[in-house]
């Protein structure tokens, strides 16, 4: 676990689901989320490089880190894209996904008459 990253708060409000998720040291631009047969999927990836150099300009440690998470939601089939609303800011993401009944597909069942 990269130091609390994705750790989520999901509060259920009567109009849908609030989701505060902490993504520190995330750009705007590394997050991603997607809907997808009911269930939204927010990913991130994070690279840090840290660099220490010694008086004459030496490499003393290099490091490399790149990783990459992702937290999938159950949101039903109703919701859409247009439905989600989000903001990303000072490392953390807000989510609104309304709560929304599935349609009942209603059946229409046509006889056709059968004379004898």
């Amino acid at each position: 676990n990269a130091g609390g990253l994705m750790k989520t708060d999901i509060k259920d409000t009567d109009s849908g689901y609030e989701i505060t998720m902490n993504l520190p040291g995330v750009k705007k631009e590394d997050v991603k989320a997607e809907l997808k047969d009911g269930y939204m999927t927010v990913s991130a990836v994070t690279s840090s490089n840290k660099d220490e150099k010694d008086e004459k300009g030496r490499y003393i440690r290099r490091e490399r880190y790149t990783g990459s998470c992702s937290r999938s939601f159950y949101v039903g089939d109703a919701v859409t894209e247009e439905d989600i609303k989000a903001k990303f800011e000072n490392g953390t993401l807000k989510m609104l996904v309304p709560k929304k009944e599935e349609q009942k597909a209603v059946e229409n069942k046509k006889y056709i008459a059968i004379e004898g």
